[in-house]
């Protein structure tokens, strides 16, 4: 009996630890994301940090991508900058690979 409760204490410690990575990893695509677009939008420093912040708390809208995608889009799209949905998901798959080689190298 005490064999499959340590197994239970396990898993639930792995599946923990691999949930508190995954918004981790998310978080960071995101300001990485929040980044490249502020870039092409031409802000400033400071508002390159907002603009960030602004990207990671849209991801808490709705589970997915898709606020994320949205809030992107739209935001360059009002600064007037060409950029496709498609770019948009192209550019979060690159994100999220940085993410997850940044978060590697952190450990």
């Amino acid at each position: 009996m005490t064999d499959f409760k340590d197994r239970e204490r396990g898993e639930e410690a792995k599946f923990a630890f691999d949930e508190e990575n995954a918004f981790k990893i998310a978080a960071r695509r995101n300001r990485l994301l929040g980044e490249w677009a502020a870039g092409l939008m031409g802000l400033t420093e400071e508002e390159t940090d907002a603009y960030k912040k602004a990207v990671v708390q849209a991801d808490f809208e709705e589970a997915g991508d898709e606020d994320v995608i949205r809030k992107l889009l739209g935001d360059l799209t009002a600064a007037e900058q060409d950029v496709s949905e498609a770019d948009i998901r192209a550019k979060l798959e690159e994100m999220m690979i940085e993410a997850r080689r940044q978060l590697m190298s952190d450990s």
